[in-house]
């Protein structure tokens, strides 16, 4: 990483000649082992930071405005510090960055001029948290030395996406990048935040698969999901008053809706937060038999009932049940492209990696990239 961050740098001396020294953030991607769609309905979920990551060097200019680059699209913005408060989207990745520091200047903070250069090792559209991480690493880039509160920036940098870039995602993804562990993943309660850690069994490994399908979801899909689900709720809460989300609703409350595509979404939710505290305890007891099956069920829940899944991501979890080693498998993210996460026997990656490259390569004349999930801490200042 250290080697990272210093060619970070030489780069942004490059880029930015006449700035001051820069400071260099990190803000890692994350992968989520289980709990997918549940988080905007209150529910629980399982990410983990991992060493991917969004790299942010920064320095004031002394300008009055944010000179803003990235390395990855070779894209340059600049955005005066002055029409912070009447920014519009501009509909690319800029509104990341531009978000959080409108966020940032309603919160009372003072936005001062400064150069800040992007550069970020997680995939973008593999569904692992690139909007996420970069709006946490702009956070800290911001902020600089002022106080913080991980919490407080975790609500921020949704607020931001939410309100400028106009996802309405939930807390997760800003959450883990904030929060993350390096011994493991977390169990979040997003109702309430309350989160505990998780250690993973010894001698298994996470792995990700992209299928190289952008998933975009902005699209209708998404907030057709969520439409779907505050229905259930207004339905179940007229005769159910302590229905405040789908967190509240039980399997037998699921039988007063009709047959139908909400019936589905909902059956989808109860039963994922399920899984998310079965499969917990299942690592816990060292059983990865029962986490390889958790994660089997959600992908056939995700696939049947909240219908996210597409071809690719199926193909991937089907082909990666019949590999030696792997005990489980399921789409992670949003869905409609982006990646599987794998539960793997260390000892069999070497093989899990060339044998589903070569099999998905095969199918869809497409090089999937595979990616080994090792747990990373959270986002933060980068000593060099």
């Amino acid at each position: 990483m250290a080697g990272q961050a210093s060619e970070l740098v030489d780069k942004f001396r490059w880029k930015f000649a006449d700035s001051g020294k820069p400071r260099v953030y990190r803000a890692p991607g994350r992968i989520n082992l289980i709990g997918d769609h549940t988080d905007y309905n209150e529910g629980f979920v399982l990410p983990m930071a991992v060493e991917l990551a969004c790299w942010i060097a920064t320095a004031e200019n002394g300008r009055n405005t944010l000179r803003i680059h990235s390395e990855d699209l070779q894209q340059y913005v600049e955005v005066p510090i002055s029409t912070l408060s009447k920014a519009r989207p501009r509909g690319d990745w800029s509104d990341y960055v531009v978000g959080v520091a409108v966020e940032l200047a309603k919160s009372g903070v003072e936005i001062h001029g400064q150069d800040l250069f992007i550069d970020s090792t997680i995939p973008i559209g593999a569904g692992l948290s690139s909007s996420a991480a970069l709006e946490v690493a702009t956070a800290f880039a911001l902020l600089g030395e002022q106080p913080l509160d991980r919490v407080a920036l975790s609500k921020l940098c949704r607020r931001a996406e939410n309100s400028f870039v106009g996802m309405p995602c939930g807390i997760m993804d800003q959450f883990i990048v904030t929060h993350g562990r390096e011994g493991g993943a977390i169990k979040l309660d997003c109702r309430t935040l309350d989160y505990e850690p998780l250690q993973l069994p010894r001698g298994v490994a996470v792995a990700a698969v992209n299928t190289m399908v952008k998933h975009e979801l902005g699209k209708s899909e998404y907030r057709h999901r969520q439409q779907d689900c505050d229905a259930v709720v207004d339905i179940l809460s007229r005769r159910n008053p302590q229905v405040r989300a789908l967190r509240d609703v039980t399997p037998e409350l699921l039988e007063q809706l009709p047959v139908g595509p909400q019936l589905n979404r909902a059956r989808h939710v109860v039963s994922e937060n399920m899984r998310v505290t079965a499969f917990v305890q299942a690592a816990r007891q060292g059983n990865l038999s029962a986490m390889g099956s958790y994660l089997l069920q959600s992908h056939r829940s995700l696939k049947e009932d909240y219908e996210v899944s597409c071809p690719e991501l199926d193909f991937l979890v089907e082909s990666a049940m019949e590999l030696a080693g792997v005990y489980g498998a399921r789409m992670t993210g949003g869905g409609f492209g982006g990646c599987t996460v794998n539960l793997v026997d260390r000892s069999s990656l070497p093989e899990f990696r060339s044998r589903i490259r070569s099999i998905f390569q095969y199918r869809f004349g497409v090089d999937p990239e595979v990616f080994l999930c090792e747990p990373a801490a959270g986002a933060g200042l980068f000593r060099i």
